[in-house]
């Protein structure tokens, strides 16, 4: 298990900070793990999880189309 920083999560989603905070705040995206005062990390197996649902989500739009 690997544990990955917002710039790390920010360059595998291509989604900017705020945009990542906002899909917590929805409880669509994987919540951060909280590793100290003031930082926070995320589990890389559960974001790689995430970015492969939007893919199916993708995919099945395009075989009902």
């Amino acid at each position: 298990m690997r544990i990955i920083r917002l710039r790390d999560v920010m360059s595998a989603t291509g989604l900017a900070r705020s945009t990542i905070y906002k899909h917590i705040s929805e409880n669509t995206f994987p919540k951060p793990v909280s590793m100290g005062d003031r930082c926070v990390g995320w589990i890389e197996s559960e974001v790689q999880d995430w970015i492969l649902e939007r893919i199916e989500e993708r995919d099945q739009q395009a075989g009902a189309a």
